[in-house]
């Protein structure tokens, strides 16, 4: 009897609302009804009802604990098997259907009010470890998480959180996911693209397993732009392909799944270019490259299904990358240890655009003071 009244009340609730509100673009809200109550009452979402049963987390998300859950609805679950080759949820494997429920859900009660862009940790792990999987917020225009899924109706009340109905199954991300996710990633997205040849596809690469998990030191749009600068190049398609896929390598550690807590002060790294970089955490979180000037290591461990990124921003560049091109004054600058100070003098006082240039005179004379000592004893 109080399990039949507990679903009377459940089922007058969502009917008061829906009857009640003629405005389509309010979302219902369930009050006392937890987030397990709520979707297995929900027609639209059976389909979760039916994945969470089959996983085991019914029980889960009907507790006391609360939880931020972004539901997809039936329509978005038959996208995600059509596209997967599942006939049905029952084809697919209890853990993967597990994990991929859990990066639906995210601890706490976090009402749209509170969400901002950026990342957040979802219950979903990374393997078999207990490294949660990293969402990427994007509130730019409305909600978009992953670059995946939309929040179609926000802010549906339960008594254990809050739920938000989205328009696609969040599947585990890849390193290409996070990438693609965050805008301030696009330059290192078409350099990943501007790289890839017959021979090696590094969208591919980075999405898939083979050589995984893959530490990825990510540079920012930023660090593009002034690497670009430096070398005189307009895009990353100017680059030579050789040595834009030097320099890529050289950002991707293969093997390893390696997070901020991992790195040690003076750690040798061997990157998937073959060459090593140091890390210095004296100061902060740098990254020493072959150019021996610091890079910080501005975001960490925004972990993957196939790794983890870290942005950093500077572009690192191997001594193959360094003797293969022939850089601007300010990026003779950048790539010379003995030039660090005049490299950062050269940004602070914003003579660094007048110095960017490829005029052959000019950077053959900064050479010569460079070899003859003149520069460096005054920097």
């Amino acid at each position: 009897m109080k399990n039949l009244l507990k679903f009377c009340f459940v089922f007058l609730t969502l009917l008061f609302v829906s009857c009640g509100d003629d405005d389509d673009s309010q979302p219902p809200v369930a009050l006392n009804v937890s987030i397990s109550e709520f979707v297995a009452t929900n027609a639209d979402y059976s389909s979760l009802a039916a994945a969470l049963e089959v996983a085991g987390l019914t029980a889960t998300l009907n507790g006391d604990t609360e939880f931020t859950v972004f539901a997809p609805n039936n329509a978005a679950f038959s996208t995600f098997l059509n596209a997967a080759g599942f006939a049905s949820l029952e084809d697919v494997p209890v853990d993967v259907l597990t994990n991929i429920l859990l990066n639906h859900v995210v601890s706490g009660n976090n009402v749209s009010a509170t969400l901002s862009t950026g990342y957040i940790n979802s219950l979903a792990t990374f393997g078999t470890t207990d490294r949660t999987l990293s969402l990427y917020l994007d509130l730019t225009s409305g909600v978009r998480i992953n670059n995946v899924a939309t929040v179609a109706a926000a802010d549906i009340a339960a008594s254990n959180g809050v739920i938000h109905a989205v328009d696609a199954v969040l599947g585990i991300p890849t390193v290409v996911t996070q990438a693609t996710a965050n805008p301030a990633f696009s330059e290192l997205v078409g350099a990943l693209v501007a790289a890839s040849d017959s021979t090696v596809d590094y969208v591919a690469l980075l999405s898939g397993t083979t050589a995984s998990p893959f530490t990825v030191f990510g540079p920012t749009n930023d660090a593009f732009t002034s690497l670009l600068g430096a070398l005189g190049f307009a895009s990353v398609r100017d680059v030579p392909q050789a040595v834009l896929q030097d320099i890529l390598n050289y950002h991707v550690v293969a093997g390893a799944n390696v997070q901020a807590g991992d790195l040690t002060d003076a750690q040798e790294v061997t990157t998937f270019q073959g060459e090593s970089i140091t890390i210095d955490l004296s100061t902060g979180a740098q990254i020493i490259d072959a150019t021996g000037t610091p890079t910080n290591i501005i975001i960490t461990d925004v972990q993957t299904g196939n790794g983890v990124v870290h942005a950093v921003d500077k572009v690192l560049l191997p001594q193959a990358a360094i003797d293969a091109v022939d850089p601007t004054i300010k990026g003779l600058a950048m790539m010379t240890a003995d030039l660090s100070t005049l490299f950062t003098a050269l940004e602070l006082t914003g003579l660094d655009a007048a110095v960017d240039n490829r005029d052959a005179d000019v950077t053959r004379c900064a050479s010569s003071c460079l070899d003859s000592g003149y520069l460096k004893s005054r920097t």
